[in-house]
Formats: C-alpha cells, structure tokens, sequence
C-alpha cells in the first residue's frame, strides 16, 4: 500500500470506469495495460465509419456512449446497439483490421480507453480467460443488434422509443438523459415532426418529461412494462452470459461472468 504522500503508479486506477476491463484479474489487465491510451471524445466524434478498417478498440468509461448506426444512401440512419461503460466498440466481435459494416458514433462525450485491435487478438490467444470474458461481451453486442432489427421491423415506435431510453440510462445511470428530439428521431429512423408526437403522447401518460435537450423517465416501473419486449430480452441475455449486475435505477453496475444470472 503506498503511503499518502507517495505518487501513485501510472497504471494505478487505469481500469476504472469501464465494467469490461475492471472485470479481468491482474494476470489480464497486465497484458493489456501497458497499450491502453487514455483520451477524450466529443459528442459527434466518429470513431470508425462503414468500410473503413477497425485499427483500435474504444473502452468507454463512466459516463461515456456510443451509438453503432447503419447509414443509409439518403443520409437517414438507425441505430443498432447503444455501447457505454459496460463493454467496447470496434474489433470485438472480429479480430479487428477488418472493414466496418457500420459507423461509431459518440453520444455522450467524455473518456475513453484505447487500444490496438492487433493488441487485444494477441491477448486473446495468450489467455483463455480474457478470451472467454470478450467471446461472452461480444455475443451479448451481438444479441443487441439482432433484437435491434426485430424490434425496428415488428414494433411500435411508441414501444421502440421506451426501449432505446431505457438502454441509454441503463449505461448513464441516470433517468435524465442528455437526448435532443434530432438525436432520438436519427436514432429510431423517423422525422422530428413524427416523433414529437411520440413524445408528446409518453409525456401525458407520465412516463417521461421532455425539455430542451434532455429526457428524463419519470416513472422507470411504467417505462419498463410500456416498453417492448427487446428491452427485457437484451437485458436478460446480458445477466445470463455476461454475468451483469443491474441496479435498482437499471444502471450496469459490474459484470461477472462467474456470476452468471439465469
């Protein structure tokens, strides 16, 4: 233990703030630590495009999200997967270095971790362990994005919005969240003048409380048995492969796959 005085080691604390990363054990973290680069991303920031190579991989930390989207021809977009503190973007269900089929984009600016694809597919293959926690996260990005598809084909959008708030504040952990009606509308695939109406009508029922840049669930229990059924799906699929812990609030508070819910 260091004394209070004496400086603390640059890789002191250099996990902390992302679910995925805090979840390996020292053997782990060493193969990793020494390649992980610290930085900021701003709102906006895209950080890889469809058909460009995936060179590195993005651990958000705390507060942090990205949104993968697909882009269409028009310039319309639809998110397929919201992606905060709890896991990474980028070279995680392929070995990286390979085009992207769809664009990362940050939603939430703040911190971010780093790390060359190349590095992380050494590390995989040096230890079964760090291998099985990222098979296992990917398989959970994976199952987000096809539920994505079923939900944008079969569902409500009155039910699809529901779902995608209740995603965002389980990684901000906070029922306030930091959404323009631009943002949501790109996000569902639906124009601004259609989804104030949407909005409108979940704010009469008291389910939300919509102000100039920002939503807030006013009543989680309501939003969450309002909401389809892709939320629950998704949200069961990550405690019973990845071992997520979920708070009362529904933020991800840890992941543990020894501890695997069904």
């Amino acid at each position: 233990m260091n004394a209070p005085d004496e400086p603390r080691s640059p890789e002191a604390g250099l996990f902390e703030g992302n679910l995925l990363l805090e979840a390996l054990d020292t053997n782990d973290r060493a193969l990793l630590a020494p390649y992980l680069e610290h930085g900021q991303r701003a709102r906006g920031t895209v950080l890889f495009r469809a058909g460009e190579d995936v060179s590195h991989v993005t651990f958000p930390l705390n507060q942090t999200t990205v949104t993968l989207v697909s882009r269409m021809r028009d310039g319309r977009m639809v998110e397929t997967a919201t992606v905060g503190h709890e896991g990474a973007v980028g070279g995680v269900v392929s070995n990286g270095y390979l085009p992207a089929f769809s664009e990362a984009v940050v939603q939430v600016s703040g911190e971010v971790l780093r790390l060359d694809a190349e590095r992380l597919t050494r590390a995989r293959a040096s230890s079964p362990t760090l291998r099985d926690l990222f098979v296992r996260y990917a398989d959970c990005l994976l199952a987000q994005v096809l539920q994505s598809v079923a939900c944008n084909a079969v569902h409500p959008i009155e039910e699809r919005c529901l779902r995608w708030l209740l995603t965002f504040q389980d990684r901000l952990g906070s029922p306030v969240l930091p959404v323009t009606q631009e943002m949501l509308a790109e996000m569902l695939g639906v124009r601004r003048t259609y989804l104030t109406g949407v909005l409108g009508a979940l704010q009469r029922r008291g389910l939300i409380s919509v102000r100039r840049g920002q939503i807030t669930i006013l009543d989680r229990a309501k939003a969450e048995q309002s909401a389809c059924e892709c939320y629950g799906k998704v949200r069961h699929h990550f405690r019973s492969v990845l071992g997520a812990v979920y708070a009362e609030n529904g933020a991800i508070v840890a992941v543990d796959p020894a501890q695997r819910h069904d």
